[in-house]
């Protein structure tokens, strides 16, 4: 039984949260404050983090950044924060998701189930005892049964979204993918309104694979129609 943990301070919201994830077999444990959640989060092991962004203590956007230092554990920020940059600052810290207040509990149960199916997936991936699915682009390296990414000879540590979405790119070299297809395909939801997931993916992945990251070997942006892997 999957374990979640839930940070957020708004206790109504909290409990409410915790019973619609309960009622679909989950284990769900609150924390109220943010010091107190982030301490939690880092001392035990849960399969996905729900935070809001504003917290007593220490804030969603710090406690997600120093669970990232760690762990590749699925997290959605739920917060009532709603402006663009709240967004693209909380998927530049490492979440993997930003749900806004209010919203539908049987929404975040479905994302939920969601995020929790792909990181199983790459979990299972990562265990596979095969050991012939290797990718190489030139100095980048892929090994798909490890769960690891190396570029010229140093390994880098992706977050599971950034994995998984370079994963796509180098399984289809040289082909074009609009942001709409990005995000369908990865994080399998409508896209409508969340084109800045993708974008700032692809830039987190530049900064940890490329040389510059201004002028990319790897993820290439074709302007007016959206990004491929270099050949």
């Amino acid at each position: 039984m999957s374990r979640i943990l839930i940070i957020e301070d708004e206790q109504a919201i909290a409990e409410l949260e915790k019973d619609y994830l309960e009622l679909s077999g989950y284990t769900a444990l609150i924390e109220n404050n943010g010091t107190k959640g982030l301490e939690k989060a880092m001392d035990e092991e849960f399969d996905l983090y729900i935070i809001d962004i504003m917290l007593p203590g220490t804030d969603g956007f710090e406690i997600c950044r120093q669970i990232r230092t760690e762990k590749n554990t699925p997290i959605i920020i739920v917060s009532a924060r709603k402006d663009d940059i709240d967004k693209v600052k909380g998927l530049g810290f490492g979440a993997d998701d930003y749900i806004t207040k209010p919203f539908s509990p049987s929404e975040l149960v479905a994302r939920v189930k969601a995020h929790l199916a792909q990181y199983d997936r790459l979990v299972t991936a990562a265990n596979a005892t095969a050991n012939d699915d290797i990718i190489r682009i030139r100095g980048l390296r892929i090994d798909d049964t490890s769960h690891q990414v190396w570029v010229d000879g140093v390994e880098k540590n992706l977050t599971t979204k950034e994995y998984e979405l370079l994963l796509f790119f180098a399984r289809h070299p040289g082909q074009v993918f609009t942001k709409e297809e990005i995000f369908q395909k990865i994080w399998d939801q409508d896209s409508v309104g969340d084109i800045a997931t993708v974008t700032v993916h692809v830039k987190k992945i530049r900064e940890k694979i490329e040389i510059n990251k201004d002028r990319p070997q790897y993820i290439e942006t074709v302007w007016g129609v959206g990004y491929r892997m270099k050949v």
